[in-house]
């Protein structure tokens, strides 16, 4: 796999397809990336001591490598 962080690439298929983004992460153990601002998932997170509130983020979800290609300039 020669995808790593910081290269240009398009997403050929999938609900972000023809889309244009920058590798955030790589995950070689399980071939996907991370592409900054796309895969948006929510993840909930509960109160670790009883002052404290939960809280909701937004992370972005791997793509599996089959679905991107890298954009060569």
């Amino acid at each position: 796999m020669k995808i790593k962080k910081g290269d240009t690439i398009e997403i050929i298929s999938g609900k972000y397809k023809k889309n244009i983004g920058e590798v955030s992460s790589v995950l070689r153990n399980e071939n996907k990336v991370t592409v900054k601002g796309f895969n948006i998932k929510v993840k909930h997170i509960k109160p670790q001591q009883k002052d404290e509130k939960g809280k909701i983020e937004k992370v972005e979800g791997p793509i599996h490598i089959s679905n991107i290609k890298i954009k060569r300039d």
